[in-house]
């Protein structure tokens, strides 16, 4: 399988690459992103754009794949609706829209998240903008579209968070995570499981158009 995943900066991002390069099933994976990955390995190649609203320039790079992991986000913490419907909606669309002309037979996975409101018409802004994303990536006729909507994710293998607020909270829960597992699995992954659920999705399928926490780690089992 030939993997293009955006995000690979994140903390989910950084899961799902180094889930990508460990997995033999995983031929090669692209990174796609305004910097690049700061990883070397045989199998990855940096497809660095200044700008992802404008990928006419690198159209070449991003054919023949059999999947899109879409891990790029960001918190909508001080961002007004219209700069989060941006860079969750619009730019999301933009590049679903791009690949699919070049990669009809590709499977695309969106990393939306817990809550997310399919009615778009909550009150909670992030909650319908996701929805709204993941009901317009549901509609394109990709392969196979499977959005999802993890909780609480525990970073594994070195991974650190970039957002500060979020590392003080994986170090204190961090030692306890074992124990929120148990009590709590419709709820509580890990960047390890969630990697390995959408490699899964996407070579296999999956159950389901839209999965939360515990079907993710459900997927994540399967042999």
């Amino acid at each position: 399988m030939k993997v293009i995943l955006l995000g690979a900066t994140g903390m989910i991002g950084q899961g799902v690459l180094r889930q990508c390069l460990e997995d033999p099933r995983v031929e090669e994976v692209v990174s796609l992103g305004r910097t690049a990955s700061g990883t070397q390995h045989a199998k990855l190649r940096d497809v660095v754009v200044k700008d992802l609203f404008a990928l006419e320039g690198v159209e070449k790079e991003l054919s023949g794949f059999d999947a899109c992991l879409y891990c790029l986000g960001v918190s909508s913490g001080g961002m007004t609706e219209q700069a989060y419907e941006k860079v969750t909606f619009q730019l999301t669309l933009h590049v679903a829209k791009t690949l699919l002309p070049l990669n009809p037979a590709m499977t695309l996975i969106y990393i939306s998240g817990a809550s997310t409101d399919a009615s778009e018409k909550g009150r909670v802004m992030w909650a319908r903008v996701k929805g709204k994303t993941e009901n317009a990536l549901a509609r394109m006729p990709f392969k196979a579209v499977y959005n999802f909507r993890p909780g609480y994710i525990q970073p594994l293998d070195g991974i650190v968070s970039r957002t500060g607020s979020y590392r003080i909270m994986y170090a204190v829960m961090g030692p306890l995570y074992p124990l929120w597992r148990a009590l709590f699995p419709g709820v509580v992954t890990n960047t390890r499981l969630l990697a390995t659920a959408m490699l899964n999705a996407a070579l296999q399928g999956a159950p389901k158009g839209v999965l939360e926490t515990r079907d993710i780690n459900a997927l994540a089992a399967r042999a």
